[in-house]
C-alpha cells in the first residue's frame, strides 16, 4: 500500500488547500481506512470507532493486543450522548474546564459503540483533542475517530509525522503532518464510573489540576505496576510493556545530583544514558539524549518519547533514564520512563532505609518482597542466612543437636520436616529454637544491614524475638485471612491440610504481628501477582514517608 503524505505545516495560508486534504482524509475514515493523525498529545492512528472492521485493522496494523481498548475523539461535549451512556454531571464540568485537551473520560457506553473498540469493556474513553486539523478532520468526517497512538505496539510513541512514518508507513492510507506534538505525552486517563474517580493513566494533564477542580482522586495500581496476564485493562496503556525501546531501560529515581551521580557509576562506555541538561557533561563515553532542564516538565514531556525512540538506531546494549519526581507532569513522564523499562527501577536518594518484614507463613511475604525489589530495594532472607551459617558452623550445629537430638542426618544435614514437628508441637520448644538461632544468627545480620545501601528489607519471621526490629526504620506485618493461608501453604509446599493447620497453630497470630510492628499489610487478593502491585504502592508511601522524616530529622 501506498501511503498518501500530506504536509499541512507549509501551506502559507492557502485555506482551500487545507480543506481539501482534510476532505481526503475525512473521506478516507468514512470508508474504513486508516489515517495517521496529529493531537497535541501525540500522534494518532486514527479510524471510524463505529467501525469494527476498521478498528480491527488499527490493531492488526499496530499489532496491539485485542483486550487494550481504543479511546474515540470527538469535537467536544455535545458528543458525549452519542457514545456514552449514564453520563455524570462531573463530566461536563470536566469538560468545560479541559476540553480541548489531553484529558480521557471513561464512562459508560452507548450500544452504538462496537466490542472492537472498548475491547468488550462496558466502557468507553472520550477525549477532544486540542488540534484544529484533527477537530476539523473529525467535523468533516461526522463520526468519533478511534485513535490509539501511531506507533507499532510497545514502541516509544510518535510525536511527529515522521515517527509515524517510520513505524506504520506503507501499511496505513494517509498521514497528515501537523507539526510537532506539543505536550508529547498521551492524555490522563480519568474513570468518572467510579467514585471517588480513578486515575487510570498520567499523562498530560496533572492530576493535580483535576483535584482542585472535582475534588480527591483515586489511583489505580497500574500506575505504579504492570497488570497480571489475566486482568483486562479499562484503558490504553495499563498492562502491557510500553514506550520501549530495544535495548534494556533502567530508571533512576531521586533527587537530579544522586541519580546522575548512580547512573554514572553504572552506566559503561557506550551505555545509553537520558538525562536532564545540567548532567550531561558527566557522561562523555555515553550515547546522551537530553530530557531539558531539571525544572522544565513541559520540554521533558516533549522529549521523553524522541529519547527513547533514538536509542534504536545506536548500538547500545542498556539504557539508563534519570526521573522527575512525581508531582505535576512528572508523574506521567515517570509513568512512560518506568514503562519502557518494565518498572525496573533503582532510587538513588542516599538515605539508608531498613524495613522489617514479618508475619505468619502463607501471608504473603515472597509477594511484598518482590515489591521491594522492584522498587530497587534489596532484600536480605533471614532464612536462608540461618542455613548458610548453619552450614559453616559446627558449633551451631552441635547447639541445635543438643537440645534437639536426632534432628540431623547422618550426613551431617538438617531434617527440617523432623525438627519441624518437634517445634511445632509445644511452643516452649520453639521459643528454645528460636533462642540458639538469634545467638549465632544476630551478629550476622547486623553486618549486613550495616553494609547495606539505599532501600533494605528484612525478611525475618521471628523479626522481634531476634532483636533485629531494633535495626529497622519501619516494622510492616504481613497478614492474611487463615483460610487463605492454609491454601496457599498447601498448595505451595504440597501439604495435607492437617499439617498446614499444625503449622499455622504453631505460629504467633496475626494479632500478635499487628500488635508488634509499626504497620500492617493486608493479604486478602486470590492472587501473588495482584498482592504484589498492593504491596509496590504501599511500600513506595511508606518509603517517601521515612524519606521525608529523615529529610526533616
Amino acid at each position: 500500500m501506498q501511503t498518501i503524505y500530506y504536509d499541512l505545516r507549509d501551506t502559507k495560508g492557502q485555506q482551500k488547500e487545507i480543506e481539501d486534504k482534510i476532505s481526503a482524509a475525512a473521506k478516507i475514515l468514512r470508508e474504513g481506512g486508516l489515517v495517521g493523525i496529529p493531537t497535541e498529545t501525540v500522534y494518532g492512528l486514527g479510524a471510524d470507532g463505529t467501525n469494527p472492521a476498521a478498528v480491527r485493522r488499527i490493531f492488526e496494523v499496530k499489532g496491539r493486543p485485542q483486550d487494550n481498548p481504543l479511546i474515540l475523539h470527538v469535537t467536544g461535549a455535545q458528543w458525549l450522548p452519542r457514545y456514552c451512556a449514564d453520563i455524570p454531571p462531573v463530566a461536563y464540568t470536566l469538560a468545560r474546564k479541559f476540553w480541548p485537551g489531553p484529558l480521557t473520560m471513561v464512562l459508560k457506553r452507548q450500544p452504538t459503540v462496537p466490542d472492537e473498540t472498548t475491547a468488550g469493556l462496558d466502557t468507553v474513553g472520550v477525549r477532544c483533542p486540542n488540534h484544529p486539523v484533527t477537530l476539523a478532520i473529525i467535523r468533516e468526517a461526522g463520526m468519533a475517530i478511534a485513535a490509539p497512538s501511531a506507533n507499532t505496539s510497545g514502541r516509544p510513541s510518535c510525536t511527529s509525522a515522521q515517527d509515524v512514518l517510520e513505524d506504520v508507513g506503507g501499511r496505513i492510507d494517509m498521514i497528515i503532518d501537523g507539526g510537532s506534538c506539543a505536550v508529547g505525552v498521551e492524555s490522563t486517563v480519568l474513570d468518572l464510573t467510579q467514585e471517588p474517580p480513578r486515575l487510570l493513566r498520567p499523562g498530560g494533564l496533572p492530576v493535580e489540576d483535576i483535584e482542585r477542580l472535582i475534588g480527591h482522586i483515586d489511583v489505580d495500581r497500574a500506575v505504579a505496576a504492570s497488570l497480571r496476564p489475566d486482568e483486562r485493562p479499562g484503558a490504553p496503556g495499563m498492562k502491557y510493556r510500553h514506550y520501549a525501546p530495544r535495548a534494556p531501560v533502567t530508571v533512576v529515581t531521586g533527587s537530579p545530583t544522586n541519580s546522575a551521580r548512580k547512573i554514572a557509576e553504572r552506566a559503561g562506555p557506550g551505555s545509553g544514558v537520558i538525562c536532564f541538561d545540567e548532567y550531561a557533561h558527566l557522561f562523555t563515553q555515553q550515547v546522551v539524549r537530553t530530557l531539558g532542564p531539571c525544572s522544565d516538565k513541559q520540554i521533558q514531556a516533549q522529549r521523553v518519547f524522541e529519547a527513547l525512540r533514538s536509542f534504536d538506531s545506536c548500538e547500545v546494549e542498556e539504557i539508563f533514564a534519570q526521573c522527575p519526581d512525581n508531582r505535576g507532569l512528572g508523574l506521567a513522564i515517570g509513568n512512560r520512563l518506568k514503562k519502557a523499562a518494565g518498572f525496573h527501577v533503582i532510587n538513588a536518594d542516599s538515605q539508608r532505609i531498613i524495613l522489617g518484614v514479618t508475619g505468619g507463613t502463607g501471608a504473603g511475604k515472597s509477594s511484598a518482597l518482590q515489591a521491594i525489589r522492584e522498587l530497587g530495594g534489596s532484600v536480605i532472607d533471614c532464612d536462608a542466612v540461618y542455613h548458610q551459617v548453619l552450614n559453616g558452623s559446627e558449633e551451631f550445629k552441635n547447639a541445635i543437636n543438643v537440645r534437639f537430638p536426632g534432628v540431623f542426618t547422618a550426613d551431617g544435614q538438617l531434617d527440617r520436616k523432623k525438627l519441624g514437628q518437634e517445634v511445632f508441637a509445644k511452643r516452649d520448644r520453639l521459643d528454645q529454637l528460636n533462642a540458639i538461632v538469634s545467638r549465632f544468627l544476630l551478629p550476622e545480620l547486623e553486618a549486613m544491614v550495616e553494609a547495606a545501601e539505599g532501600l533494605c528489607a528484612l525478611d525475618a519471621i521471628n523479626l522481634f524475638e531476634s532483636g533485629l526490629d531494633r535495626l529497622c526504620d519501619r516494622t510492616v506485618a504481613v497478614t492474611a485471612p487463615t483460610e487463605l493461608r492454609v491454601k496457599r501453604i498447601m498448595a505451595r509446599d504440597h501439604i495435607t491440610e492437617q499439617y498446614a493447620r499444625l503449622r499455622l497453630n504453631a505460629q504467633k497470630q496475626d494479632e500478635y504481628y499487628r500488635g508488634k510492628c509499626d504497620c500492617e499489610l493486608n493479604n486478602a487478593t486470590e492472587s501473588p501477582e495482584e498482592f504484589r502491585r498492593d504491596a509496590y504502592l504501599f511500600f513506595e508511601r511508606l518509603v517517601e514517608a521515612v524519606q521525608e522524616e529523615k529529610r526533616h530529622g
